[in-house]
């Protein structure tokens, strides 16, 4: 099982909406097994920029990870798929295990 890990900021866009929202989507009508977009409180990234929840909690532009979870040649795939809708994030493909337990 692999785990990839794409890094976006909440304010970048793919078309008319939320990049993160359109990342999400793609890896659904990939049929990838799963998928999770969180917003990060805080955070930076190569421009040493920190991102934060600013002033009566209206975001500074905020981190956002996504997070998905398959076979590697899925994953794969999937990745470079998504390096075309978001050619500036840092994504990353990990080793994942499942822990057993599960029960659906």
């Amino acid at each position: 099982m692999k785990l990839l890990l794409v890094f976006v900021k909440e304010t970048d866009t793919w078309r008319d909406g939320p990049l993160y929202q359109a990342l999400v989507q793609r890896l659904r009508q990939l049929e990838v097994a799963g998928a999770t977009a969180q917003a990060g409180i805080m955070g930076f990234g190569r421009h040493h920029r920190v991102h934060h929840k600013g002033l009566f909690g209206i975001s500074d532009d905020r981190p956002v990870t996504i997070a998905a979870v398959d076979d590697d040649a899925k994953i794969r795939s999937a990745a470079r798929e998504l390096r075309t809708m978001a050619p500036e994030a840092l994504m990353i493909v990990a080793e994942a295990e499942e822990v057993e337990g599960r029960t659906s």
